[in-house]
């Protein structure tokens, strides 16, 4: 619409998302005073859309609706039109969004919303279409029905509105548990999520399917604590079929967003930062436990994704791709077998389409197929009576220009933004990486990464949330903290560099200042001075990401192992109370924070490492440690007679070289073993 002349007050954001909007025809505000104070004035109910860039369905309502110039006539005579990008104002999108599932029994984005000059929902949807189809209303009936509504029967209107924030006031309350928290509530996740596992395809339940990382997470956790062979054949058997299905990039890396099938091949193309970083840890630890090369490949593949294609400059990683490229869903991703024929010649190319799933027919639109691997290599090798190692070198090769012509193709659109929490996510990514796969590049890229947030997202008194262009804006929220901490703790792991705990420590603190419920224990998700709205909530739920309480839990609990300082432990330990009912009733939604409570249940082993950190011997400990799957541990390390490290660092108080070798340290629960001198000694150590 920009060849029209429409420009709206969009126009000087700097989210993606809302710039795409900045030329529809519709008068759209971003949230803030200027628009919230023309509704109070003007008496008027506000049109709350909120969506984000790699969202589909976020596209096709702006083409069909806000592109068009009578609905858009419609919006701007009887409202004030707001627009949202769910990633920047994470808090807006959880109040809003549970009000809609609370008047509708669903949500989804985009998300429609209308409320009072207030800012107080009465009614709700998500996607609308611009005419009456397969029974949902066209948007133009529901805009003139909401317009009725609140200029002819206000006080019903009204009522709705109080009746249901009343509601969201009440959502995020939790009472605390006096029972002793026991293993119990883990046994009883474990039994809920094997009585939902499926057993043909691997995951959770049917159609549509999203990657289950922390759940994931925590069944190796039970396996490692019960040594359950089922939980790690759940584990296993989900990862390989996600990896060989159509919902990871066979060419380029990376894992998109979600499968529409309950056998992960067809899926929603969009890739987004969160589920690559949660995917590539639950990876990492699959191969820590099993050392099948399968993870690993899959973990550094990855990995490299985002190295390539969505890492900035400075070092900050962007937040996600679009799955539509040239307005077609998937077209950047898929291939008729007559192109792979052309790029391959018919001998490779016949093989590399029998291996990958390519027909003629195609398993997706217009005769297009989705690479998918339904046979493994060795399967597939021994079909054709040869060498698995050899054919798996000729499929690479041919993978190889399969990528570079499809570069040459229109990408996706990329939402280039950097959020300090996502950032964080992957900053623990990376940093993990580099120590169990022992690789200096992704501890480069971890170190870049950190330095980036740090000296451009958090401030001498707070942490903002995101970064375009040059600026840094908005308060941050506690999964912003809450991430940052845990990826700082794991750089200072990769690194043992002090001023990288000490940056975690300093941020723990203020997020325990700032948004902490003295009261009724548990985090709010915004700061004490944080912009007011209708209602303060707390989010427990771990959902496509971790809840910032789940993350908070860990980096809590390896703070207090570490500084030997008891406020973490406690604080962490209220969350668990918090939540233990909740946790009992339904495991499957706390899954990353059960993880937490594993540790927390657990006897972590806490490991120093005295000696000089860049030497063979020294990196040897280290071997010993991240070799081996122990999810349950902190680790520190230091030169000998680093007093300042000794004193942030209370595990390193107290310990020296041996004889002028390195030496590690293991202790749990107050107690602290022979040092030991060489791996094997360490390895044995850790077994104990």
């Amino acid at each position: 619409m920009a060849e029209k002349g429409f420009t709206n007050q969009l126009i000087n954001e700097t989210s993606p998302y809302l710039l795409q909007h900045a030329h529809n025809p519709v008068n759209w505000y971003p949230w803030g005073p200027e628009a919230l104070e023309r509704a109070r004035t003007e008496d008027r109910p506000i049109l709350l859309s909120i969506g984000y860039s790699a969202c589909h369905w976020c596209h096709v309502m702006e083409h069909e609706s806000f592109e068009n110039e009578e609905i858009a006539r419609q919006m701007n005579e009887n409202f004030v039109c707001i627009k949202v990008d769910r990633e920047e104002r994470p808090d807006l999108d959880s109040i809003y969004m549970n009000a809609v599932q609370m008047m509708t029994g669903h949500g989804g984005w985009p998300m429609t919303v209308f409320l009072t000059p207030d800012h107080k929902p009465f009614y709700g949807g998500t996607y609308f279409p611009p005419v009456d189809r397969h029974g949902i209303p066209g948007f133009p009936r529901v805009l003139e029905a909401v317009a009725d509504i609140f200029k002819n029967r206000r006080n019903d209107a009204l009522a709705s509105a109080d009746a249901i924030t009343a509601e969201l006031r009440k959502a995020s309350q939790f009472r605390s548990s006096d029972e002793m928290l026991t293993t119990d509530v883990l046994n009883q996740a474990y039994s809920g999520l094997s009585a939902n596992f499926d057993k043909l395809n691997g995951g959770f339940g049917g159609a549509p399917k999203f990657p289950p990382s922390m759940n994931l997470m925590l069944l190796l956790r039970h396996y490692k604590r019960t040594n359950s062979l089922q939980a790690l054949h759940m584990t296993e058997f989900t990862l390989k079929k996600m990896a060989g299905g159509g919902m990871y990039d066979h060419l380029g890396g990376g894992f998109h967003r979600y499968s529409v099938d309950a056998n992960w091949q067809v899926p929603h193309f969009e890739k987004m930062l969160y589920d690559n970083a949660l995917l590539s840890r639950t990876c990492l630890y699959a191969y820590q436990a099993t050392r099948a090369s399968r993870f690993r490949r899959v973990a550094e593949e990855t990995l490299e994704y985002v190295m390539r294609d969505m890492t900035d400059g400075g070092g900050g990683f962007y937040s996600s791709e679009d799955a539509d490229s040239e307005g077609v869903e998937g077209k950047f991703y898929v291939w008729t077998k007559d192109e792979v024929l052309g790029i391959l010649g018919k001998e490779d190319g016949e093989l590399f389409c029998e291996y990958y799933d390519v027909t003629e027919g195609g398993n997706f639109e217009h005769c297009a197929s989705i690479l998918n691997t339904p046979p493994s290599m060795d399967e597939f090798a021994a079909s054709k009576s040869t060498d698995a190692t050899g054919m798996g070198r000729t499929l690479d090769a041919c993978r190889k220009k399969l990528f570079y012509v499809r570069e040459a193709r229109v990408r996706p659109g990329r939402d280039d933004k950097i959020l300090t929490a996502w950032n964080g996510l992957m900053l623990t990514a990376f940093a993990e990486a580099a120590n169990i796969l022992g690789r200096d590049d992704y501890r480069q890229v971890a170190v870049r990464n950190a330095e980036f947030l740090l000296n451009n997202l958090v401030t001498a008194d707070r942490v903002l949330r995101t970064f375009r262009d040059g600026q840094a804006k908005l308060n941050a929220y506690l999964e912003d903290y809450a991430y940052l901490i845990e990826g700082l703790l794991a750089v200072y792991d990769a690194t043992f560099d002090l001023k990288y705990f000490v940056e975690a420590r300093a941020l723990a603190d203020r997020m325990l200042e700032r948004f902490w419920d003295e009261a009724d224990s548990g985090f709010y998700f915004t700061s004490s001075d944080h912009e007011r709205l209708i209602t303060r909530t707390k989010d427990y739920l771990d959902n496509a990401t971790p809840s910032g309480n789940s993350s908070a839990v860990l980096g809590l609990l390896k703070l207090g192992l570490l500084t030997h300082e008891q406020q973490y432990t406690r604080t962490a330990a209220s969350i668990l109370r918090a939540t233990w009912q909740a946790m009992s009733r339904y495991p499957s939604a706390f899954g990353y924070l059960l993880c937490g409570l594993d540790f927390y249940l657990s006897e972590p082993k806490e490991i120093a490492i005295i000696g000089e950190t860049n030497s063979h011997e020294f990196r040897l400990l280290l071997e010993a440690i991240y070799s081996r799957y122990l999810p349950n541990k902190v680790v520190a390390g230091s030169r000998s007679g680093d007093l300042a490290a000794a004193d942030s660092i209370r595990l390193l108080a107290g310990r020296d070289e041996i004889g002028g070798a390195p030496a590690a340290y293991v202790c749990r629960e107050y107690v602290c073993l022979a040092p030991a001198m060489s791996p094997e000694e360490l390895a044995a150590r850790l077994e104990e």
